[in-house]
């Protein structure tokens, strides 16, 4: 169940754009007030003062404010020109302040500001299927980088930092300024519709509050978080999340790996990231009754499409490396398979990609 549905979504605005928005929407509501207040001080004091009629005060009223220069509707007395002159003065005054504010206001861009934050509210609010990248240091944009070489992935970056926040719109990402670890932020970002959260910021905390709030606001959601020590990775991992990353251990196990197996690791690169791959792995999940309860070799998957098996996770979490022709399929089962991207586009035609009950299909771009 997703907490959307019982807040206020205007409510949850927490960007520098919207906090900029509803600032000078503020600023808007009361320089109107401040000349409405003007007007109908003026309107009021022509009908009592001059018993003047409430046209004949009103329009009194707006000639003297805007500094027309008209004549006077009717002879003044002594107390209406006194009266006058107050209201001039303080007409004077609050529209070359209004004017003043709004100058600044082009000139320090804030209105490109405001419209800026009304199409990022749009693009947030049409977002749906999508993964949130939590933290732009060195490792978010790596992260970045590996999604945007997929080609058909969107993402959206969240950061504090408004200077990482520049560099990831400079990259032609889609990110938010805020706390990742704040509720509204989240919600902002469209956490009940994403089916991926990375927690990549500098501090095990804040990935720990940030894993713990995407969980609460969506139980659904796939959380994978970076965590710099063992502690962490323990704590992170009872915070909810799903899968945690720690640089250092991983850069040792892939540095040893590198070194013992040269061509391997080569390998697995080609075929696991960058954008000019001639192989893919994918992963997909049986739904298919049509394939359920028959062997691989009765499937014949390899025959009509020419993708390869590599392994099969069951749902109990046991893993089947290297299955043969004889290994059957069950309701549920992953399918880890290796093949080009037209392969494994006639594969995606047969089975159902993983995380099918979110409806995703991400298959490799063509190039």
């Amino acid at each position: 169940m997703h907490l959307k549905s019982s807040l206020n979504y205007q409510e949850l605005q927490p960007t520098f754009l919207e906090r900029e928005l509803r600032q000078y929407k503020r600023t808007l509501l009361l320089n109107v007030a401040i000349l409405l207040g003007l007007t109908v001080t003026g309107t009021l004091g022509y009908h009592f003062i001059e018993r003047w009629s409430w046209f004949d005060s009103l329009y009194m009223t707006i000639i003297t404010l805007a500094t027309i220069g008209y004549g006077e509707t009717n002879p003044l007395h002594l107390e209406g020109r006194i009266f006058t002159i107050t209201l001039i003065v303080l007409g004077v005054i609050s529209i070359s302040y209004i004017a003043a504010q709004f100058t600044a206001a082009i000139a320090n861009g804030h209105i490109y500001n405001i419209f800026q934050a009304r199409r990022q509210r749009k693009i947030m609010e049409s977002l749906d299927k999508h993964y949130i990248v939590c933290g732009f240091g060195r490792t978010g944009r790596q992260i970045t980088a590996e999604f945007a070489a997929e080609g058909s992935v969107t993402f959206v970056v969240i950061d504090s930092d408004p200077n990482a926040i520049a560099q990831a719109e400079q990259a032609g990402y889609l990110a938010v300024q805020g706390d990742a670890a704040l509720d509204h932020t989240l919600f902002f970002a469209g956490i009940e519709r994403a089916v991926c959260i990375v927690a990549a910021l500098p501090s095990d905390a804040e990935n720990l509050y940030t894993v713990l709030s995407a969980k609460t606001l969506n139980p659904e959601i796939r959380a994978i978080a970076r965590a710099s020590t063992e502690e962490a990775i323990q704590k992170l991992r009872r915070g909810g999340a799903d899968e945690v990353i720690s640089p250092y251990i991983t850069g040792g196990k892939r540095m040893a790996a590198v070194a013992l197996r040269p061509q391997v690791m080569d390998f697995v690169d080609g075929i696991l990231a960058g954008s000019n791959r001639s192989f893919y792995i994918e992963e997909y999940r049986i739904d298919n009754p049509s394939y359920v309860g028959i062997s691989l070799k009765q499937a014949s998957l390899r025959a009509q499409t020419g993708a390869l098996v590599l392994a099969i996770r069951r749902v109990d979490g046991d893993l089947i490396a290297g299955p043969d022709g004889n290994t059957e399929i069950l309701q549920g089962d992953v399918l880890i398979s290796m093949g080009t991207p037209e392969q494994l586009r006639a594969l995606n035609k047969l089975l159902s990609p993983l995380s099918k009950k979110q409806n995703i299909l991400r298959l490799p771009r063509t190039k």
